[in-house]
């Protein structure tokens, strides 16, 4: 898989999470009254605050609105997020600035699946961001062979999972593309050190949710695709390959936190019509 040409996610990928196809929850009133088109360009990674950061750019979505989505969701996530304006080589792009509060509780799938289902979200988007945790902790469960109801997520990870993730579904929902493309997605050799030591680099969780999905060599080493990152393009239904023929209406650089070397670290997002002539 070379990303010449556009390739969407195996069907009977679906059987590691026994929900349906994640086009299904789109709503379908707007997919037919839009032809709109979204694409990532993911040319040096790809993470759960780079999705946030870029949806919040491509719905326009401005402070005291992302609070509000922010309280509905848990309300001690509101005032955590704030887009703003970074620099990385001498070339400005967007970055998601999140401080979340420290927590020390651990959350079980049931934990985060009962979170969302009490949130104020919007339900398309809680059952794209149920679908994503529960592949999540299906991917996780098979690394480490446990059963995915067994499966924790920690502290602070639990909380800015619960973030990057009901957000960016909540956030794509609204914009209802009818066509979400993306590149295919860089990876690096070398590791990443976590709480199992160094590990290698695709992290084995991205490793296990990858099948299926073009990837492409990245000169740098270490983590370019996050767990998160991979899972919500699978739930968000995306398909790979080039830019798609469409009229570019807004775009945006967005930058994540890891630093590279040799390249700035992030992607880029852009919104508009379809356009086939």
């Amino acid at each position: 898989m070379n990303g010449t040409k556009e390739e969407s996610i195996p069907e009977g990928h679906d059987h590691h999470h026994g929900h349906a196809h994640p086009h299904e929850h789109m709503p379908c009133e707007n997919v037919k009254q839009n032809d709109r088109v979204l694409t990532i360009r993911a040319h040096s990674g790809l993470s759960g605050d780079i999705l946030l950061a870029g949806l919040l750019r491509m719905t326009e979505t401005g402070e005291a609105e992302t609070d509000r989505l922010l309280s509905a969701i848990l309300p001690e996530l509101s005032g955590t997020v704030r887009l703003t304006k970074r620099q990385v080589n001498h070339i400005g792009g967007w970055f998601a600035e999140v401080a979340l509060p420290h927590q020390h509780e651990h959350r079980t799938l049931a934990d985060i699946v009962a979170l969302i289902a009490a949130s104020g979200m919007d339900d398309a988007a809680k059952r794209l961001a149920t679908d994503t945790f529960t592949l999540l902790a299906t991917a996780e469960a098979a690394v480490h062979e446990k059963k995915p109801e067994d499966i924790h997520f920690h502290e602070v990870g639990a909380l800015d999972s619960i973030l990057d993730i009901c957000m960016s579904c909540e956030l794509f929902t609204r914009l209802a593309p009818a066509r979400f493309v993306v590149s295919p997605l860089p990876l690096a050799d070398g590791g990443v050190a976590c709480a199992h030591g160094i590990i290698p680099v695709p992290a084995p969780a991205v490793l296990e949710l990858l099948e299926g999905i073009p990837v492409r060599p990245f000169p740098d080493d270490g983590e370019t695709i996050t767990p998160t990152a991979v899972a919500l393009l699978r739930c968000l239904g995306a398909t790979f390959g080039p830019w798609p023929a469409m009229r570019v209406e807004r775009r945006a650089l967005v930058y994540g936190t890891r630093v590279f070397a040799n390249a700035p670290n992030g992607a880029i997002f852009a919104c508009g019509p379809r356009d086939d002539g």
